[in-house]
């Protein structure tokens, strides 16, 4: 029997439920072997005393031991109370730890992204940035890169094919974009073509030269960006084989059956046999971007844009020349 400064009662018998002591009594607990005082422990916790002194006779029922000795004028620990503290701190501690991380997954953004990449846009070092970005903040979101050609990148978006693109602008009408990096533009000729040895060249200069096609209206504008038509000086393009990839460019070009114009990064990402890569003062600058589809609610995508615009505030655009 012991005495709670209001009056004896039994101590509770222990139940068939569980034996273990709850974290929260042994919260509890520490409060009150801090202040050893019933009035001020409950005070601090926003209980009532004797819900306090019910939940400590618990503790000690669950315990089958004294950890306080209680009269009218003070609380006392017990040695049993007293070997129990640093244990309690430890519990409540390890549990505070469990549900924060607990939390921490719960809002985690999980997820499967599918994303798409024009050329060789995957192994540019500004799309390795943002996807190693996005997993370190995101590491419950898969990737599965697809390899989009000239056609597919008019509707793998609209068609939900992907969820993201990585492409070349212009870009097809109703996306929404983020700009990553900008770079030079170089002519794409066959190798025994004697312009190859006047580099660097002029637009004036490859006017006479037949260009390679792609095989849909709507890539139009974006294929008259990319070979400059009309030129300069007004005059049209000439057009030739169509194509629809990138193997199917450099076989035409290998070919000596025209020339194309790419981002200057291809004469390493693309070192064919028969194709040579020279420089053009005059063309303008290639573009790359990061394209999705507006007002679609996706957390993964969501986490992807984000971790592009932190990769483009951190690493700037890649918008000089390469040295």
């Amino acid at each position: 029997m012991v005495h709670d400064g209001v009056g004896r009662r039994p101590r509770p018998q222990v139940g068939s439920a569980s034996r273990d002591p709850s974290v929260h009594q042994l919260r509890l607990f520490l409060v009150l072997a801090e202040e050893l005082h019933f009035g001020r422990a409950a005070q601090r916790l926003f209980l009532s005393q004797p819900a306090l002194s019910q939940q400590i006779r618990a503790l000690e029922g669950r315990l089958n031991v004294d950890l306080l000795r209680r009269s009218s004028r003070q609380v006392e620990l017990t040695p049993a109370g007293q070997a129990l503290i640093p244990k309690a701190r430890d519990s409540v501690a390890a549990m505070t730890r469990l549900r924060e991380l607990a939390a921490a997954y719960s809002r985690e953004t999980r997820g499967h992204l599918r994303i798409g990449a024009i050329g060789g846009e995957a192994f540019m070092p500004y799309v390795i940035a943002i996807l190693a970005e996005m997993s370190a903040r995101h590491p419950g979101i898969t990737v599965e890169i697809r390899s989009v050609n000239f056609v597919e990148q008019v509707y793998v978006l609209p068609r939900g094919e992907v969820d993201a693109a990585f492409l070349r602008p212009p870009l097809p009408p109703g996306l929404r974009s983020l700009q990553l990096s900008t770079e030079p533009r170089v002519a794409c000729l066959p190798a025994d073509d004697p312009l190859v040895t006047r580099a660097p060249l002029t637009l004036a200069q490859l006017s006479d030269r037949v260009v390679v096609d792609v095989p849909i209206p709507e890539l139009r504008q974006w294929w008259d960006f990319w070979t400059v038509n009309p030129r300069p000086d007004g005059s049209a393009v000439r057009y030739g084989p169509v194509v629809g990839d990138m193997d199917a460019l450099l076989s035409a070009v290998a070919r000596s059956q025209a020339i194309a114009f790419l981002p200057a990064e291809a004469r390493h990402d693309y070192t064919r046999r028969g194709v040579a890569y020279v420089d053009v003062v005059d063309l303008p600058l290639s573009t790359a971007a990061l394209a999705w589809l507006p007002r679609r609610d996706n957390p993964a995508l969501a986490a992807l844009i984000q971790a592009a615009r932190t990769v483009v505030r951190r690493d700037g655009q890649a918008n000089k020349p390469p040295a």
